[in-house]
């Protein structure tokens, strides 16, 4: 009977303190600029929007109800929708301004 001790081979040593840390530096980084800016760069777009928002204006909200805006006050709006029919909403739940024309009474 044969018998030959098997070594193990020495493992390589730990990577360096800033060898571990570039990957996750660089998965930070590029969440960064696919996820965070696009994100903050929307939502100053809808603040300006919403600020700009007038009486005459044509508006579809988030939940797709087309009107004009027949009051602005600070936080709500009064929404004309159909003849003789208006409602309140708040201001930052209008997703997009329409070109003029697109509400018809």
């Amino acid at each position: 009977m044969l018998s030959q001790a098997a070594w193990a081979q020495e493992a390589p040593p730990p990577p360096g303190g800033f060898g571990i840390l570039l990957p996750m530096i660089a998965i930070m980084v590029l969440m960064y600029f696919l996820i965070l800016r696009p994100q903050a760069k929307r939502a100053k777009e809808h603040a300006s929007m919403v600020q700009a928002l007038s009486k005459g204006d044509e508006v579809v909200t988030n939940g797709g109800i087309l009107g004009r805006i027949e009051k602005v006050e600070e936080q709500f709006l009064t929404l004309k929708i159909a003849a003789n029919t208006a409602i309140r909403i708040q201001k930052h739940t209008v997703g997009a301004v329409m070109p003029k024309g697109t509400y018809k009474d």
